[in-house]
């Protein structure tokens, strides 16, 4: 069986910055009132006027990453992409990007699970090139929410936290045991799945059709929803459950970990696993505070500018971690 590592990282975010200060302007909310719950100073938005996509952003990043790692397009075998946010209905972004990056006609897979959705989708990858079918695979995260958030003191619990971005990785073949993606691990729940949602447009819900029909100026039912306590709640066991998973899996202690990257969502929710596993502030990477939660691309973004700021070396173990919608979440270990 071959191994997997990571050989190459890039990130893109918007240029247009948005503080707690500018959202205290069109809701009733408070910078005090956003840090004091979530940590978040500032996030990017995309300018409406840009024209900007998911999917759009999705290939910037991928560009840098190939650079980072010195791949072209024909070096890539197969495309995976994590986001909540696709350009349409369906195509999902892959699609987009595979073209954009002309990479002819390899695979591309869309995978849509919400703030864990990277952690799924670079296990996928491994998956594909430990067992010999690809050599280069490349793993997208990229969210374009802003959109979608309902703007108003009625959705500002959730409209403060989430913002736009993008991260990517190249995920290659390497012959050396031990290093690279040493496992992943992956859970669901869904006996929660209404409780950090998006109801509509849905199928099985409340489709276009019917929204326009009813022209109802008061439904939320297309506006994210999250019981926030309940969230955090489960985040904090989980968390801390799929990360001695991984060091388990591996017949590691939690002493050997080196830098711990979490999925951006709550700035509280990583400071309690920070203590539970008794690491230090240079031992976890959050960029929270200036990004907000850019849910599948949060954790591409937070190791990509890691790596960049020299806050990983080779040897390193690395643990990334999310929890989220559906429920689902999941670990990485990783010796880079």
């Amino acid at each position: 069986m071959y191994h997997s590592r990571i050989s190459g990282v890039g990130y893109y975010v918007p240029e247009r910055i948005v503080t707690n200060h500018d959202l205290a302007k069109i809701m009733d909310t408070s910078d005090e009132w956003i840090q004091e719950r979530t940590g978040i100073q500032r996030r990017r938005h995309v300018d409406p006027k840009d024209g900007e996509t998911t999917s759009g952003m999705g290939v910037k990043a991928a560009r840098m990453a190939m650079a980072d790692a010195g791949k072209s397009a024909s070096d890539i075998d197969f495309v995976v992409f994590a986001t909540l946010s696709p350009d349409y209905y369906f195509p999902g972004p892959g699609v987009t990007l595979q073209e954009a990056l002309g990479l002819e006609t390899v695979g591309a897979l869309d995978v849509r699970n919400q703030c864990s959705g990277f952690i799924y989708a670079l296990s996928v990858a491994d998956q594909f090139i430990k067992t010999g079918m690809y050599q280069n695979v490349l793993v997208v995260g990229a969210e374009l929410q802003s959109k979608g958030l309902d703007m108003t003191t009625r959705g500002r619990n959730v409209s403060v936290i989430f913002g736009d971005g993008a991260g990517a990785v190249v995920l290659s073949r390497d012959d050396r045991s031990g290093f690279g993606i040493l496992s992943t691990h992956l859970h669901a729940e869904g006996s929660w799945a209404k409780e950090l949602s998006v109801i509509a447009p849905g199928m099985g819900q409340r489709w276009v059709t019917d929204i326009l029909a009813d022209n109802n100026p008061l439904d939320e039912s297309y506006f994210p929803y999250m019981n926030g306590q309940l969230v955090f709640k489960n985040a904090v066991v989980r968390f801390e459950e799929v990360i001695r998973e991984a060091l388990a899996a591996n017949e590691l202690s939690q002493s050997a970990i080196d830098l711990l990257i979490p999925h951006q969502a709550n700035l509280r929710i990583a400071q309690f696993i920070q203590k539970k596993f008794q690491l230090s502030d240079d031992q976890v990477y959050n960029n929270i505070m200036e990004y907000g939660n850019t849910t599948a691309a949060s954790i591409p973004i937070a190791l990509a500018e890691a790596h960049q700021k020299g806050k990983i070396k080779e040897g390193d173990l690395v643990v990334l971690a999310a929890f989220g919608s559906g429920f689902t979440w999941g670990s990485a270990l990783i010796r880079w």
